[in-house]
């Protein structure tokens, strides 16, 4: 139930030539204190729910708890939810033993590209794509539950 994962901006749209599939993600908050988030998403033709909890020192783990609810559900859900909704397309790009999830942004979070990789360990070593740029991990304002409150077209400073 911990997740580790690190974050990166990324610098070019050549993933998406990489990509083995695409999912549009659509996900608001119930709860987005930072010692928890309560996040409800409609991920393609399925709804989830996820608690986790406040990250670690370096911003790379955390305790996370999800569960699968029915769509009908998610979408009942997203209509009480902290306003500010996030709305991206996920693509899987497989590099080396590792597949990054690689989050395009629309809305208000329009321009931003951001690649997730999840690891055993803080310390595990994993393959860079070219298109990967500056690493992001524990940065808050690139949390989707920071993004929800204070989107990326107030604060960016230059997208891909």
């Amino acid at each position: 139930m911990i997740e580790i994962e690190r974050k990166f901006l990324v610098s070019s749209y050549e993933f998406k030539q990489q990509a083995m599939a695409q999912t549009r993600i659509i996900q608001g908050y119930l709860c987005s204190v930072p010692e928890r988030t309560v996040r409800v998403r409609v991920k393609g033709d399925k709804g989830f729910m996820t608690v986790k909890g406040i990250g670690s020192e370096s911003g790379a783990s955390r305790f996370e708890w999800e569960h699968e609810i029915s769509v009908e559900e998610a979408q009942a859900l997203l209509e009480i939810c902290e306003t500010g909704i996030i709305d991206k397309t996920r693509y899987l790009v497989t590099c080396g033993e590792h597949t990054y999830e690689v989050d395009v942004f629309y809305g208000d979070n329009h321009g931003l590209v951001v690649a997730e990789v999840e690891l055993s360990s803080e310390d595990e070593q994993f393959e860079k794509p070219s298109w990967l740029a500056e690493e992001v991990t524990g940065k808050r304002c690139y949390y989707n539950s920071m993004l929800m409150k204070v989107p990326f077209k107030k604060w960016k400073k230059e997208s891909i």
